[in-house]
């Protein structure tokens, strides 16, 4: 019996784990569509991909999971260019974007 509660207990653990991760990328995704939308890029595939996590402090000294999402993005609608968003627990940290080039129209 104990076992079978134990078990519940860490799936109930991962599936609250893996919905809040979720929801951080979610929350991502907007930050980086806002950003590209205001600098007049164009997201590539509508996705950012996890490629890091761990922990680190935010201003305040709390513990927070560190999330790292990559996506694309095109200036001019011909080459990829990589970007990367920051999350620190449900906060968008910081957007970096690869250097770019763009057409200056006259």
């Amino acid at each position: 019996m104990w076992d079978d509660l134990i078990l519940i207990a860490l799936l109930l653990g991962a599936y609250l784990y893996w919905f809040n991760g979720q929801q951080v990328k979610e929350i991502a995704l907007k930050a980086v569509r806002a950003h590209c939308s205001n600098l007049d890029v164009q997201m590539l595939d509508e996705y950012v991909a996890l490629n890091s996590i761990r922990l680190a402090r935010d201003q305040t000294g709390k513990m927070r999971v560190r999330r790292a999402f990559l996506f694309e993005f095109s200036s001019t609608g011909n080459e990829r260019y990589n970007g990367a968003c920051i999350m620190l627990g449900r906060r968008v940290k910081s957007i970096h974007m690869e250097p770019y080039r763009f057409d200056e129209e006259f």
